[in-house]
């Protein structure tokens, strides 16, 4: 019985591997936001932009497209290592929540792609714009511990990343095997970002940081849940 059922398994993967790289990624872009999309209808609020929200929204959206032009490291094919320009978004989805920190990643990826982003495929851009910056504002669904906020924040905006250059380095090299596609789009995104989170972390690390963060939390956060439940 087990033999038989991982017989059906390995055709499965099989079938699974044999897709274009395109369509694999637009698989799992769906599954991810389709199980998203259950854990905000779960937790079940609405959500209204206040004057204050957007005037805070507005404030680190332009903090992140600032220091996203201090490139301490470009990378060869997009990319680049920043002084934790996605620490202003994590900040403000930590305050407000995940919605509103999905809506205003969202909002700066389109800003991301006007500086002049690199697009080979309809669904790399999708993918890499905005989707992986808006998920940067999945930190909003753990509050209580910035440095886990900021990891699931990036890695979010990584996942993406990582499924867009299934995309972007096949059409690149026009090749049939996706497995160079995988690994070449692993390394290359998890060692920016990785450096990046390594930065965002050390900065959150700080207790004048924490200290701002509980404060905003406590004094904004908790008044707009309260006006827009």
């Amino acid at each position: 019985m087990l033999a038989k059922a991982l017989s059906h398994l390995a055709s499965i993967f099989e079938k699974f591997s044999e897709l274009s790289p395109t369509t694999i990624a637009v698989v799992i872009v769906l599954f991810i936001v389709g199980i998203g999309g259950l854990v905000l209808v779960k937790r079940g609020r609405k959500v209204k932009f206040t004057t204050r929200m957007l005037v805070m929204a507005s404030l680190c959206i332009a903090l992140s497209f600032v220091l996203s032009y201090i490139r301490l490291w470009r990378m060869p094919q997009s990319g680049s290592i920043t002084p934790a320009s996605m620490l202003p978004l994590i900040l403000f989805a930590v305050i407000y929540g995940p919605i509103p920190g999905i809506m205003t990643g969202m909002a700066y990826g389109m800003l991301q792609y006007f500086q002049g982003g690199y697009v080979v495929h309809w669904v790399q851009f999708i993918i890499d714009f905005p989707l992986a910056f808006g998920l940067i504002g999945l930190a909003g669904l753990y509050r209580k511990n910035l440095l886990v906020s900021s990891f699931i924040g990036i890695f979010s905006r990584f996942l993406m990343h990582f499924l867009a250059g299934l995309v972007f380095f096949s059409e690149i090299t026009q090749a049939s095997d996706i497995m160079p596609s995988i690994w070449y789009s692993l390394t290359y995104n998890g060692t920016y970002l990785g450096i990046e989170f390594l930065i965002t972390a050390l900065i959150l690390s700080l207790p004048p940081i924490r200290k701002m963060t509980g404060h905003l939390q406590r004094t904004y956060g908790s008044v707009e849940q309260k006006t827009s439940a």
